[in-house]
């Protein structure tokens, strides 16, 4: 194979594991590669969630970007200015140019508070909180610690965010951490979202529904955010209805990268990459994928999803590079621990076909679905070892494929119950 260049914009989970499989599989002669990122701190994402709890320190679950990468790959620190697709070429802010010819986008999703009126007011940062970003997750730790009565509101603005099941979990975690302390009965927990559930999915909505209900947590329905009074401490959607608070903690809107707005004809009005649903291949141009919450798949912004399509990316851009066909597929395989508080944990196992089952992964014998257990939970706090040892550096998991295992799941009755 002849000498190739690929550009990797971003060295979060997805173009760090790509960029690690890549240079496994390629030689340097064969294959030149360059990750661009716009600072060097790879932070472990799933992380923030416990941060406000006090079960995860913010030194922990962060490392240097350019230390997880193999030796031989190229590591750029700077931001990105612009990708010209028609000359294969990437604009950095430092004015380097880059030139590729097979361009992989992993630059995830950001957080957009200034979108929402109001949000970044007074108000935020005291009496409402993110935990989608490290300052934001360490502030409200602090104001956590001192929150002993009143009503806390926790806010799904809209999807797509990145781990549609975190703010689930922040209520759980939240029930959890104020009956630790004793306080529970003197606070108010409500959950507000615009779905028409607890969660996308019918089967594991019912089921997160319940657990809502059984911890005393009000949920709220179909409340699209439009302004946030944070001196009022109010909630306000679209059509005029209100939910007021003693403390919010909110997910904020999300977009892709700045940078694909300078780039005309890369991604679409939200900042992400239209590529195709199975082989990740940009509509844009065959020379471009994405992976990750960069990609506008129908399939949840998490990192296994990241994961598993890192493995089918790897086929196809190994294809493409040959000159050959690419013909491994994405099946849209997603999987989630949602944290429910007490030390225990649910599993969900998806993809683009079929929602979440009960029965147990990856096999007949294996992990519990739909089904809070003390290992869920232990395989949560365990992932991160595995994350930075396994996942990142690029290995395999033996008995995990790519693709959504069938086996052991049980098919749901027509009334909606397992």
């Amino acid at each position: 194979m002849k000498h190739q260049t690929m550009v990797i914009l971003g060295a979060g989970t997805g173009g760090t594991l790509t960029a690690n499989r890549l240079r496994k599989r390629f030689s340097t002669a064969e294959l030149q590669i360059d990750v661009v990122d716009q600072n060097n701190q790879h932070l472990y994402q799933p992380g923030l969630l416990f941060v406000p709890f006090g079960l995860a320190k913010p030194d922990n679950i962060v490392r240097k970007r350019s230390s997880q990468l193999h030796k031989g790959i190229n590591y750029h620190e700077s931001e990105i200015e612009s990708v010209d697709i028609e000359t294969n070429r990437v604009h950095l802010t430092n004015g380097a140019t880059l030139v590729y010819d097979v361009l992989l986008v992993a630059t995830g999703t950001k957080l957009l508070p200034e979108e929402t009126e109001g949000l970044d007011g007074p108000g935020w940062n005291k009496d409402v909180f993110t935990f989608y970003d490290l300052p934001g997750a360490t502030a409200l730790a602090e104001r956590l610690e001192s929150f002993r009565s009143g009503h806390l509101a926790i806010n799904l603005f809209d999807l797509p965010i990145k781990c549609p099941v975190a703010p689930l979990e922040f209520a759980f975690l939240a029930d959890w951490y104020f009956t630790d302390r004793g306080v529970r009965d003197d606070i108010r927990i409500t959950y507000v979202t615009p779905l028409d559930g607890a969660f996308t999915k019918p089967a594991a909505s019912a089921t997160l529904q319940h657990l809502l209900e059984q911890k005393g947590i009000n949920l709220v329905t179909e409340f699209n955010t439009g302004e946030v009074d944070t001196e009022g401490r109010k909630l306000i959607s679209y059509d005029g209805s209100e939910v007021e608070f003693d403390l919010a903690v909110v997910i904020p809107l999300h977009g892709g990268a700045d940078y694909v707005h300078n780039s005309p004809g890369l991604g679409d009005e939200l900042g992400f990459i239209p590529c195709d649903n199975a082989t990740l291949q940009s509509k844009a141009k065959p020379n471009i994928f994405a992976i990750g919450d960069a990609a506008d798949v129908p399939t949840s912004k998490a990192g296994s999803v990241a994961h598993f399509e890192g493995e089918i990316l790897v086929d196809n851009i190994d294809a493409f590079l040959r000159g050959q066909e690419m013909v491994e597929r994405f099946d849209g395989h997603a999987n989630c621990f949602i944290e429910t508080g007490y030390s225990k944990a649910l599993l969900i196992d998806f993809n683009y076909e079929t929602e979440p089952l009960p029965g147990r992964f990856p096999g007949p014998i294996g992990l519990p679905l739909l089904k809070e257990s003390r290992i869920n939970h232990l395989g949560k706090r365990m992932f991160q070892s595995f994350y930075w040892h396994g996942l990142l550096p690029g290995r395999d998991v033996p008995g995990i494929g790519a693709h959504m295992p069938e086996s052991g799941k049980r098919q749901l009755q027509t009334s909606g119950k397992p």
